[in-house]
């Protein structure tokens, strides 16, 4: 079998995708911009060979880097790159060299546009807030007296809140108006509720191999508001999430992926949508969740989803027994131009034997995740919220 990685070395834990997947007897080959002396050490010894372009962003160079791997090793079985910013390129890929594990280019508008996102949920009857796809101001103007304000205005295609604001009133709203962005924006209610999503593995026939949930903030405001960030993984999957975390999964026709679906839970009943507690859709994302919380999930469940993946790849099915021992993993980050009360070696004294990751993040990461990160496990909830007190106060 032969796996094609695109970018395998970001973020720079993904190698063990590729270890995981070596030791499953399958030919991992790895196409990337960084230099192969570059590249870390587990990653060299998970691939079986890499091809490095000058640039991701060239699709020419990419589909000849796939064609020369398939000249080599014969046909193509996969191509992932497991990150939102290469999705379409690479569904464009799986289309040009017949690979159907995986979305293709036909298909691809269902996952990157929430206004298609949006016709699946309803389709499928699941709960999720009205929307409406900017375009003159008096339409956003009907749409607001339809819902009220506030308002969430954000690109039909992005990730990770760029670009992305509330509206509280006449004046936000004509002020969006008078620079109105130049790409396709989508209107959303306001849900008043804690983002949750529903991360999982899932098999030929859209059957979940493992499940997790992980708590978010809402990244809009870490963005525009420069706040800390803080996350976690919890021990398990509420059976409100569960249940329409799988519905959300076959209504988009899913399978063979890891993948990160976006719930709200509301703390404030809305009407048409649900009481405090249910679960609303926002959006989804077919591929892990960003930064290191793969990594988390493998800490809140004691297991190993790098390996869950790769059993899925090669023999679609899951060879690891659930574990019972289960707890929370939560992630602080801090910021450059904040001034706070604990030193790293207060935080490392106090939770050190807790502490499962701490390290300087890419700077490209730094908006949303911080420059330097601590992550740990912990038992209960209220230990969460000590930690998350200690390392940003």
């Amino acid at each position: 079998m032969n796996f094609v990685f695109i970018s395998p070395n970001f973020p720079h834990t993904y190698w063990q995708f590729c270890d995981r997947l070596r030791r499953n007897g399958v030919n991992v080959l790895g196409i990337g911009d960084t230099p192969y002396e570059g590249l870390e050490a587990p990653l060299k010894s998970a691939l079986t060979e890499y091809y490095r372009v000058s640039s991701l962003e060239d699709y020419d160079q990419v589909y000849r880097a796939v064609a020369f791997f398939a000249f080599k090793y014969g046909r193509i079985d996969w191509i992932e790159s497991m990150n939102e910013y290469w999705l379409e390129q690479d569904a464009k890929l799986r289309t040009d060299f017949n690979v159907n594990t995986g979305i293709r280019a036909d298909r691809i508008g269902f996952i990157k546009e929430k206004s298609l996102m949006k016709q699946l949920y309803l389709k499928a009857q699941i709960p999720t807030a009205r929307q409406h796809a900017v375009t003159t101001r008096e339409a956003g103007k009907a749409f607001v007296d339809q819902v009220g304000y506030p308002v969430i205005v954000k690109p039909d295609i992005g990730v990770g809140a760029t670009n992305t604001w509330k509206l509280e009133n006449d004046g936000d709203l004509n002020a969006f108006y008078d620079q109105l962005p130049k790409v396709p924006y989508v209107m959303e209610e306001f849900i008043q509720g804690d983002i949750c999503s529903y991360d999982a593995i899932v098999d030929s026939r859209c059957e979940p191999l493992f499940e997790s949930m992980t708590v978010w903030p809402p990244v809009m405001d870490i963005v525009n508001r420069d706040l800390d960030l803080m996350y976690y993984t919890c021990p398990e999957v509420p059976e409100g999430l569960r249940e329409l975390g799988r519905r959300t999964v076959r209504a988009f026709q899913v399978d063979r992926r890891f993948v990160h679906l976006e719930f709200f839970r509301l703390t404030q009943a809305r009407k048409g949508l649900g009481d405090v507690g249910d679960f609303v859709a926002l959006e989804v994302n077919m591929r892990p969740a960003g930064g290191y919380t793969p990594d988390m999930m493998d800490f809140a469940h004691a297991t190993d989803v790098y390996q869950i993946y790769a059993d899925m790849v090669a023999f679609d099915r899951r060879s690891l027994p659930e574990s019972r021992e289960h707890c929370y993993c939560v992630y602080a980050s801090r910021k450059d131009g904040h001034t706070y009360t604990r030193t790293h070696q207060e935080i490392m004294a106090r939770y050190g034997g807790d502490m499962v990751m701490q390290e300087e993040m890419p700077p490209m990461n730094w908006p949303q995740m911080g420059r330097y990160m601590y992550t740990a496990k912990l038992k209960t909830f209220e230990e969460v919220q000590e930690f998350i007190r200690y390392i940003h106060r």
